[in-house]
């Protein structure tokens, strides 16, 4: 099954970090955040992506070009007879990685449109390039063929970013709560859909998945929710991109299953 990830965004709330890179190359203890998002599912058994490229996409590309040269000693035999030899081996032997190149400005519909080519007619994912989850894709898997419609996003009930305060009929505090969960939902991302959903896509850039897309399919009754209870965190501004590295430098990482 592939794995369709959204890395073409400009990431204009990162400026300070996306200036010179896209978003999803924004460095998580050594490696882009991209690179955890495909761990995640990779360790899973899901190691086939479709990158959906936009801006600074060639850096991208780079990665991946690089990416023994990166991860590995190696002895270079110089001149005519030029060879490398690789020494050593990198867990991610077994990656089949598509890089496609879905318009500058493309909005995230249309990304996933223009890359249909390479889905084949079966059952992909979808997700976005900035955020982490310790998320069981295999039980949303199941839940996903469970109820045989064309489309599951997985969703959250998010964090307040303050702190909220108990009080009584009269205005006295009687207890603190730090960063409780809210009681809406909200769409992460980690989405499966079935090759039929193609049809409520376009190619158009103008087209946000979480509109057009996701709309009319909730509106024809084709769309469904499964609820993730445990941790999900997005890199959308410098705070955020901060204390992912936090997370990592101290060994508590959620989302690091592998």
């Amino acid at each position: 099954m592939k794995v369709v990830i959204l890395c073409g965004g400009f990431g204009t709330r990162l400026r300070e970090e996306t200036d010179h890179r896209p978003k999803p190359m924004l460095p998580i203890g050594g490696q882009p955040i991209l690179w955890h998002i495909m761990k995640l599912y990779a360790h899973q058994g899901f190691n086939e992506f479709v990158l959906c490229l936009g801006y600074r996409g060639e850096m991208i590309k780079d990665y991946f070009l690089n990416y023994e040269e990166r991860t590995n000693d190696l002895t270079i035999r110089l001149g005519t007879r030029r060879e490398i030899t690789y020494h050593g081996q990198h867990d991610e032997q077994d990656m089949i990685v598509t890089l496609a190149e879905t318009g500058l400005a493309s909005m995230t519909g249309a990304r996933v449109a223009r890359a249909a080519p390479y889905l084949g007619d079966e059952r992909f994912m979808v997700t976005y390039g900035d955020g982490l989850v310790d998320l069981d894709l295999r039980a949303l898997l199941a839940f996903h063929q469970g109820h045989g419609k064309l489309a599951t996003l997985t969703t959250v009930r998010p964090i307040s970013r303050f702190g909220s305060l108990q009080l009584d009929e009269h205005g006295r505090v009687e207890r603190f709560e730090e960063k409780p969960r809210l009681e809406g939902w909200i769409n992460v991302g980690f989405l499966v859909f079935e090759p039929g959903a193609l049809d409520y896509f376009s190619t158009d850039p103008s087209c946000v998945m979480e509109r057009e897309p996701l709309e009319r399919l909730a509106a024809d009754g084709q769309l469904m929710a499964y609820r993730h209870e445990g941790f999900f965190y997005s890199m959308d501004t410098y705070r955020e991109y901060v204390h992912f590295n936090e997370l990592w430098d101290s060994g508590a990482a959620p989302w690091k299953i592998w």
